[in-house]
């Protein structure tokens, strides 16, 4: 088995690529290790020290370190540990993990809108970051503002907030007027 790696515009994190799905469909966040119960593969790697976060994609794995440690020192450990999952046979995910599209649902009058905006962070701004790995769903729409969530590398990415404005927020105002700002949520 040979596992690529990739730098994200997160300098915390790092893009693991197994060569294999590690999702069917959607993705995965573990902000922390209390999150990482669901997942066999995730629970391996915060047991690595240094692990902080963690990001389950169709077919790649991010992983974000803690500022102390460098990823020389880091990356074999986690290069071992996802070959040894994949190796296992182990499930990625447990079999009673539920997929969702991560968006959260909102009711209400601006429900077309809302569709509007989902379908253009699925179609144009999912697949863009997930390049990075990452994602960002949508949390919330209120009077014009859009509420993103940021996962996996985009989550404490230093070039984040300029994603946010310049091009996302710049991508939604085009296509759907009703949007007047882009803010991301914790």
């Amino acid at each position: 088995m040979f596992i690529q790696t990739e730098s994200t515009p997160n300098p915390a994190t790092l893009k693991f690529l197994p060569g294999q799905t590690v999702l069917e469909i959607g993705t995965a966040d573990f902000p922390a290790p209390e999150a990482a119960s669901a997942s066999p593969l995730a629970t391996r790697l915060f047991a690595v020290d240094g692990v902080t976060g963690v990001f389950f994609g169709t077919d790649f794995v991010t992983v974000t370190k803690a500022d102390a440690i460098e990823w020389d020192h880091l990356k074999p450990a986690l290069l071992g540990a996802i070959m040894e999952h994949f190796q296992s046979g182990q499930s990625v995910m447990d079999s009673d993990h539920e997929h969702t599209s991560g968006h959260a649902e909102h009711t209400g009058e601006d429900g077309v809108i809302v569709g509007q905006i989902k379908e253009l962070l699925d179609s144009r701004v999912r697949p863009a970051v997930a390049q990075d790995g990452g994602d960002i769903t949508f949390h919330g729409f209120d009077r014009g503002v859009v509420y993103l969530h940021m996962q996996g590398a985009c989550a404490g990415c230093p070039s984040s907030t300029l994603t946010l404005k310049m091009g996302i927020e710049n991508l939604l105002r085009h296509y759907i007027p009703e949007v007047t700002e882009v803010r991301p949520v914790a």
